[in-house]
């Protein structure tokens, strides 16, 4: 068992807070290990929870849609959350289970070393680039911290609630394509 995979393990029989309790499945998080690119979510939702894979409701097609646009497949990236574990009811995760899943993520950014990291949603983005993140202003813009490019766009079950973002973060995609370009020289895209 390589480091990734005894990783995965740890965290899949994490019992560190109550929401392994309620959990059906820990939701590591899929893709290549090795990418360039991270997408980072906030927690799993009831699909998610129950297949135990990141962004497979109808946000998580909206989000294969939206890696389409720019090329892009989640086979050349890698798409986890902050949190392991759905919070019942989806609710907002409490500070104390922020922290006790803190740690997975973290290693699993010490392992990968992504260039880019793309938070969805303003909740990943506070948690990831800065506390005070306002993702009506700043979604799209780049950011440096810790040696590795960040930015953040709406989260797709924010676009599904209101299509009316959709255009700007159309031009976020198209931004992080560019940049994608300049700087991952391993991740293929499709044009």
């Amino acid at each position: 068992m390589n480091e990734w995979e005894a990783l995965q393990a740890q965290c899949e029989s994490c019992r560190a807070c109550a929401l392994c309790e309620s959990r059906t499945h820990v939701v590591f998080g899929m893709g290549d290990p090795h990418a360039e690119v991270l997408f980072v979510g906030e927690a799993p939702g009831a699909n998610e929870d129950e297949q135990g894979k990141p962004f497979v409701g109808r946000a998580g097609q909206l989000l294969d849609d939206m890696l389409t646009m720019i090329g892009l497949h989640r086979d050349r990236i890698y798409i986890t959350n902050s949190i392991k574990c759905r919070p019942p009811q989806n609710r907002d995760p409490l500070n104390t289970e922020k922290d006790a899943c803190a740690g997975y993520l973290h290693r699993q950014l010490e392992m990968m070393q992504p260039k880019i990291i793309v938070c969805l949603g303003r909740i990943s983005a506070a948690e990831m680039i800065k506390p005070d993140f306002k993702i009506t202003r700043e979604h799209g813009q780049f950011f440096e911290k810790d040696g590795r490019l960040m930015t953040a766009i709406y989260h797709p079950a924010a676009l599904l609630r209101d299509p009316s973002k959709k255009p700007e973060t159309f031009v976020d995609l198209k931004r992080l394509q560019a940049k994608i370009r300049e700087i991952c020289p391993n991740t293929k895209l499709d044009f």
